[in-house]
C-alpha cells in the first residue's frame, strides 16, 4: 500500500551513493537548500552508502550547516553469478546500521536520490519498513517507480521538462526526485559555510600575510591523483601568467592542496622563482589544511582560482568569486556562478579580467601594464 506524503515533514532521510568526492556531494547542497526553504524547521539527515569509506569529504559534510546529521555506511561490491553487486556480508552490516539510524531519526519522509542501482532502493525500503515513512525516488528505468510511494521523472525526462541541456548539470540530478514533491532548483546555488576549524585557521593565517596590504588570491592547482592528472593545469602556463600579472597588480597568492599535492606546489614555486625571482608573495598551504580548515582559507580570499577539483566547488559554494581552469570542455561540471576558462585560452588578460570582477577595490579597475 502506498503511503501518503506528509504535508509538513519534520525529519527527512536523504539517501545518496553516487560519488564521495567533495564536489559531487556538495552539488547536493542546492537540493538541501530548496528543502530547507520549503520547510524551514525540517531536519535533513544524509545517509550515504559509500564505496570509499574514510574519504576526506565525510568530515566536512558532517559539519554542513544544512544537515542535522550525515551517516557514511561502507558498501563493498563483489561479483555474484557474474553480476556486480553487494553481497550478504555487506548487507549484514548495512541493515543493522540502517535500523539504528531509523531508530535515532524516526523519519517521516525518505528520499532516494539515486537513479541507478538497487542498493539505495533496498535501503529505502528497509527504512520504510522500520519507520512507516513514505519514499520518494526517481523513475529512471521501467518498473523502478513501483519501488517508491511517489517517483519523479528519469534524469533525461527531467532535463527535457526543465529545458536543460544534456548531459545535464550534475547539480540538477537531485532535483529529479524533488520534482515529485513539486520542488525545483529555480537558480538555487550550492552552499557551504565556513566551519569553526576554518575560522580558527583563517585567523592564524592572517598573521602570515604580508604586512603591506594586498589582495589575497587562492590558487588550487590540485589534481594530485593519477586519475585526475589529465585535469591538472600546465604549470608553465600558470607560472607565466601569474608572474606577468604580479608585476603590475601585486597580490598575495595562497597555494592550497592536499598532502599528495605538495610536490606539485613545490614544482610551481621552483618554476616561479626561476622565471620571476620573487616568491615573497607565495604562501604554500598544501598538506596543512583539512577540507574543514580550507573553508577558512577560501573565506579569506578575495578570489579563488582552481582546476576542476574539490576546492573549485567549495569556493563556489562559499560565494567567493571563482575562476575554474579546464583542460577540456565539461559542461556538466560547470557552475553558473564561476568564470570558466579553457587552459588553451588562459593568459594574463583573462586573469586580469577575473581580477576586475573580484570584490576588492585594490583589484577592480587596476591599470594593467602588460
Amino acid at each position: 500500500m502506498r503511503r501518503h506524503l506528509p504535508i509538513e515533514p519534520r525529519r527527512i532521510v536523504l539517501i545518496k551513493s553516487h560519488s564521495a568526492g567533495i564536489g559531487d556531494i556538495l552539488r547536493s547542497s542546492a537540493a538541501w537548500a530548496v528543502l530547507k526553504n520549503r520547510w524551514p524547521k525540517v531536519e535533513l539527515h544524509l545517509v550515504f552508502l559509500t564505496r570509499w569509506p574514510g574519504y576526506p569529504s565525510e568530515a566536512l559534510i558532517q559539519e554542513h550547516h544544512l544537515l542535522s546529521s550525515a551517516h557514511f555506511l561502507p558498501m563493498e561490491e563483489s561479483h555474484f553469478w557474474k553480476a556486480r553487486g553487494v553481497g550478504p556480508q555487506t548487507w549484514g552490516r548495512l541493515l543493522p546500521a540502517l535500523k539504528e539510524i531509523a531508530k535515532q531519526i524516526q523519519p517521516d519522509l525518505i528520499i532516494d536520490h539515486e537513479p541507478f542501482g538497487l542498493e539505495t532502493s533496498l535501503s529505502a525500503l528497509w527504512l520504510r519498513s522500520l519507520s512507516k515513512a513514505p519514499i520518494v525516488g526517481v523513475n529512471q528505468v521501467l518498473g523502478r517507480g513501483l519501488l517508491y510511494d511517489v517517483a519523479g521523472p528519469s534524469l533525461r525526462n527531467y532535463a527535457k521538462q526543465q529545458d536543460l541541456s544534456w548531459p545535464m548539470d550534475y547539480t540538477e540530478r537531485d532535483f529529479a526526485a524533488l520534482a515529485a514533491l513539486g520542488l525545483y532548483r529555480e537558480g538555487q546555488k550550492i552552499v557551504l559555510a565556513e566551519t569553526e576549524s576554518g575560522r580558527l585557521f583563517r585567523n592564524e593565517l592572517i598573521e602570515r600575510l604580508p604586512q603591506k596590504r594586498s589582495p589575497v588570491i587562492g590558487l588550487n592547482i590540485g589534481c594530485g591523483t593519477l586519475d585526475a592528472e589529465k585535469k591538472r593545469p600546465d604549470l608553465n602556463v600558470l607560472v607565466s601568467v601569474f608572474g606577468k600579472v604580479q608585476q603590475s597588480i601585486p597580490h598575495t597568492l595562497l597555494l592550497t592542496g592536499a598532502p599528495n599535492e605538495q610536490e606539485i606546489n613545490r614544482s610551481f614555486i621552483k618554476k616561479y622563482q626561476e622565471q620571476w625571482g620573487d616568491e615573497e608573495r607565495l604562501i604554500d598551504l598544501a598538506g596543512f589544511t583539512s577540507l574543514s580548515s580550507l573553508t577558512g582559507v577560501i573565506n579569506l580570499c578575495d578570489g579563488f582560482i582552481s582546476s576542476d577539483s574539490g576546492p573549485y566547488h567549495m569556493a563556489v559554494a562559499q560565494g567567493v568569486p571563482t575562476l575554474a581552469l579546464f583542460n577540456f570542455a565539461s559542461p556538466e561540471h560547470y557552475h553558473h556562478e564561476a568564470s570558466i576558462v579553457m587552459m588553451n585560452d588562459f593568459d594574463q588578460y583573462s586573469l586580469v579580467s577575473f581580477f576586475e570582477n573580484v570584490n576588492n577595490p585594490l583589484l577592480r579597475g587596476t591599470p594593467w601594464n602588460g
